[in-house]
């Protein structure tokens, strides 16, 4: 196949050739519509550089042309009438979730030990549970987000600046925007489209869904409460209020459903002192906030959401561990973990006066380690510290990865 021009994602190349040419899945999932299509086609390029003379095979489950691969014997066979003999094989599959059975046929292939396999999905639950026990061991899942700030300037041939990081927070971060011009009506109509898409065919069509107007009001009520804390009876008593009765159970299946299908990211609660998660209560953040905008609205009265929400993905794309921290009645908007290291941050619009100053600087103050801890605003006068602590500008923080 030819494949389509793109502009290179140099981050995701570089977390997935580690484990290129060997005999391990390897398996990006991510939300529907973050580029994970044209993540393949620069692997497809660079593995074709790297050795010429093996052959690829493309599967895309979205095309029309792949309509008849329905389960692991269609895909076996597909690629059996393909596959040249004595040759070693790179094989490519878009959307393995839309084949039954795929990881049947992944493992036989894997097992022949000559097949470099490279698949994407949108569910989180993809490779989890049974699944995960069936090709323990060989497999490797990557995360696939939306586009940075600095992959946005990429994209969009903008400079930083004050413009171009409203436009990002306004518009979101799908590759896509790119085709099209920078307005209103145009980007929102453009992701209410994908919303649709990811709400019907990820989520009503997979789960057998039968109260559609009730997951649409949930996803609304997430963006409209993105932040908040969040628990099924909060959001069965909120309904109550509109004379919708939907049990907890219900709730909490319909609250996976969403997460499942990578429309929003849960951060749980950490005791910070006990060092132990909370069971109850979760705060919810899109993995693209444009999505959110066209969900409710872009207003610049939640400018406090927004920036909660573009730190939290921000800090999920660069690999850590999020949870939401509490050290006694002090929250702690965010505490990153990853490789056994922590990394502190506090999200505050502006620092007016003393007052703020002390709360958000003095929350993380009271975290009893030496840990990097970091406010992070978007004062036109940013940069230093107070008593150890880095006060960082918001365009600064996203362009560090």
């Amino acid at each position: 196949m030819k494949i389509p021009d793109y502009i290179e994602r140099p981050f995701y190349l570089d977390r997935v050739m580690p484990y290129a040419r060997k005999n391990i899945i390897k398996i990006l999932v991510g939300q529907r519509r973050v580029g994970k299509s044209y993540i393949l086609f620069q692997l497809m390029d660079k593995l074709s550089v790297l050795d010429p003379e093996v052959q690829q095979i493309y599967i895309n489950k979205e095309l029309h042309e792949f309509a008849n691969i329905r389960n692991a014997e269609d895909l076996l066979a597909y690629i059996a009438a393909r596959r040249r003999p004595d040759s070693r094989l790179s094989l490519f599959i878009d959307e393995l979730q839309d084949i039954d059975r795929f990881e049947v046929a992944l493992r036989s292939l894997q097992a022949e030990g000559d097949v470099d396999i490279y698949g994407t999905g949108s569910n989180a639950r993809l490779l989890s549970g049974e699944l995960a026990t069936y090709l323990s061991g060989r497999y490797i899942e990557i995360k696939v987000y939306g586009l940075t700030y600095g992959e946005f300037l990429t994209f969009h041939r903008l400079e930083k600046g004050s413009e171009s990081l409203q436009t990002y927070l306004k518009f979101g971060g799908l590759p896509y925007l790119i085709h099209l011009p920078l307005k209103d009506t145009v980007i929102f109509d453009y992701l209410r489209n994908v919303t649709d898409a990811i709400l019907l065919k990820d989520i009503v069509s997979r789960y057998d869904i039968r109260n559609v107007a009730f997951l649409q009001r949930l996803a609304r009520f997430l963006a409209d409460n993105v932040g908040s804390l969040v628990t099924a009876r909060k959001i069965s008593t909120y309904l109550k209020a509109q004379k919708i009765k939907i049990s907890n159970n219900l709730v909490i299946a319909y609250l996976s459903y969403l997460s499942n299908a990578l429309l929003v990211l849960p951060a749980r609660r950490f005791d910070i002192v006990g060092k132990k998660i909370f069971e109850i209560g979760e705060k919810y953040y899109f993995e693209d906030l444009g999505i959110r905008h066209a969900l409710v609205g872009f207003r610049t009265t939640d400018i406090n959401k927004i920036l909660e929400n573009i730190i939290f993905t921000h800090l999920k794309t660069a690999g850590y561990d999020v949870t939401i921290g509490q050290i006694g009645k002090r929250e702690i908007d965010f505490i990153c973990e990853k490789n056994g290291e922590f990394l502190y941050i506090q999200a505050a619009y502006m620092i007016p006066d003393d007052k703020v100053r002390e709360r958000e600087f003095g929350n993380l103050l009271a975290i009893p380690d030496n840990y990097p801890k970091k406010v992070v605003s978007m004062d036109a006068v940013t940069g230093g510290s107070y008593k150890g602590i880095e006060h960082i500008h918001l365009e600064d923080f996203l362009l560090t990865l």
